[in-house]
């Protein structure tokens, strides 16, 4: 018998083929991606911000957008919406648990693009 290196391929080397909208990270990228929301969960590391702090870490972005980009974060578990007793009435937004998690991975996804050179989005 011939001692032919055939080598068996696994799932991994070969991956099942998907259309974008069946990849549960094609759909988180996407989400990502939609102006804002990173820089958000960025902002949302050192702690619960009010909306206007929020605002203020981020020039340019409309208040209408930034509340719709808020829902949308909560929506998806990322981030808590709490009352504080003040008057007027007071909300704050920090980090859930997933969002603390996502952060670590995007915190690895900038040291990658960083040690990569890809930190540049004008490349």
């Amino acid at each position: 018998m011939a001692a032919s290196a055939a080598v068996k391929r696994t799932p991994l080397d070969q991956p099942a083929r998907r259309r974008p909208a069946e990849c549960p990270v094609e759909a988180w990228l996407g989400f990502l991606g939609h102006r804002w929301n990173a820089l958000i969960l960025w902002h949302l590391q050192g702690g619960a911000k009010r909306h206007g702090e929020l605002a203020a870490l981020l020039p340019g972005i409309a208040p209408k957008v930034l509340s719709e980009r808020l829902d949308g974060l909560e929506e998806r578990g990322l981030i808590l919406r709490s009352s504080i007793a003040t008057f007027p009435r007071g909300v704050t937004y920090a980090l859930s648990l997933a969002g603390k998690e996502l952060v670590r991975i995007l915190d690895q996804l900038e040291l990658w693009s960083r040690q990569s050179g890809q930190s540049d989005s004008r490349s």
